[in-house]
């Protein structure tokens, strides 16, 4: 019935013989990923916890994603994604979260490129889960865990989602894309002013090069504070990366910096080295990484080091299972261990 309005409309146009107008063309998705694993979870310096979790692979998610076709090339859209967890049906990655706080942004593209308006990950975040084996896996991937989910040690200030920001990403030419995004602090407690990012990548063939800078002066909501830095100011950080599929190995490496400006100026380098190995149906797994933090002053200099080796095993397009195995060292600390098998469902 509520459909009538618009056919007989529709029928008068072509009864008189008048041409319809062109109705835009849209689309919207339901789309998300639910992980779950079960094992010892042991940080470096912490308790070992024998648990079921969710979100260590890839955080669990569920999303909606539309499309309008405005004519002449321009496309208009959104996204809209929420965290949870599998594990208590809980939502948010933490209690702290927001519920949109995966990414909640609108968006218009065409052939100049790609602009965005909201909640959504910085370049260095993209950058960072794209050139490594592990992808974006908080729980094992040495690389994340160690810019942006480092219990000790120093990652990046500003989460993996910037609030109240504006991106723009160029269409791909010659294998060449780049995404340059500002996110205002707007006054907040948490805020000495603006973030800003950057990140240039490059693919052709099995050949796959990145770099990322950024500067936060605003933190997110997980991941570490400015309160955590006596008199923050900013932090900069920027990573290189690249990756190279030999088709029996695909390797990945990333090198990068963070530096804190602060009353104590603290310099923190990242090494990253991981690879893939095609067996069967899955992925034989491995990742190692380094993290030298250095304060200024007398505190003497401490090191992460994290091993992750795993199996990663497609039951379909969709469903993978996985075993993982975890060693985590920091200078000062007792090592921690962890090994869990898990589960990935797309949808």
């Amino acid at each position: 019935m509520r459909r009538a309005p618009r056919l007989c409309s529709l029928a008068a146009l072509s009864l008189f013989g008048a041409t319809p107008p062109a109705w835009a063309q849209s689309s919207v998705q339901i789309y998300g990923l639910l992980d779950v694993s079960a094992g010892q979870f042991q940080s470096a310096g912490g308790p070992k916890v024998k648990r079921l979790d969710s979100g260590n692979y890839s955080t669990s998610h569920i999303g909606f994603r539309g499309t309008e076709d405005l004519g002449g090339g321009l496309r208009a859209g959104f996204t809209l994604e929420t965290f949870l967890r599998v594990d208590t049906g809980a939502a948010g990655r933490a209690d702290v979260d927001t519920f949109w706080a995966r990414n909640a942004n609108v968006n218009l593209s065409g052939a100049f490129g790609n602009v965005r308006l909201g909640r959504m990950g910085p370049p260095m975040w993209v950058s960072t889960l794209q050139f490594n084996a592990f992808g974006d896996s908080f729980g094992f991937s040495p690389s994340v865990r160690q810019y942006y989910n480092l219990p000790a040690g120093t990652p990046v200030v500003g989460d993996s989602g910037w609030n109240n920001a504006i991106g723009y990403s160029t269409p791909t030419l010659g294998g060449l894309t780049a995404t340059v995004m500002v996110a205002a602090g707007e006054g907040a407690a948490t805020s000495r002013g603006k973030n800003l990012g950057a990140n240039a990548t490059y693919r052709s063939g099995g050949l796959g090069l990145t770099a990322a800078w950024q500067d936060v002066k605003s933190q997110g909501t997980l991941g570490r504070p400015i309160a955590a830095f006596a008199g923050f100011q900013n932090q900069t950080a920027y990573q290189v990366g690249g990756t190279y599929d030999f088709k029996v190995v695909r390797v990945f490496l990333q090198y990068g910096r963070i530096s804190t400006d602060a009353n104590l100026d603290v310099d923190t380098t990242n090494l990253n080295l991981s690879a893939a190995i095609p067996i069967g149906k899955g992925s034989l797994l491995a990742a190692y990484g380094t993290s030298e933090v250095d304060v200024q002053g007398p505190t003497p200099e401490r090191t992460s080091k994290i091993m992750t080796v795993g199996y990663d095993y497609a039951l379909s397009k969709r469903t993978n299972v996985y075993a993982i195995y975890l060693s985590d060292k920091f200078t000062g600390l007792a090592n921690g261990t962890t090994y869990a098998i898990g589960m990935r469902h797309r949808f």
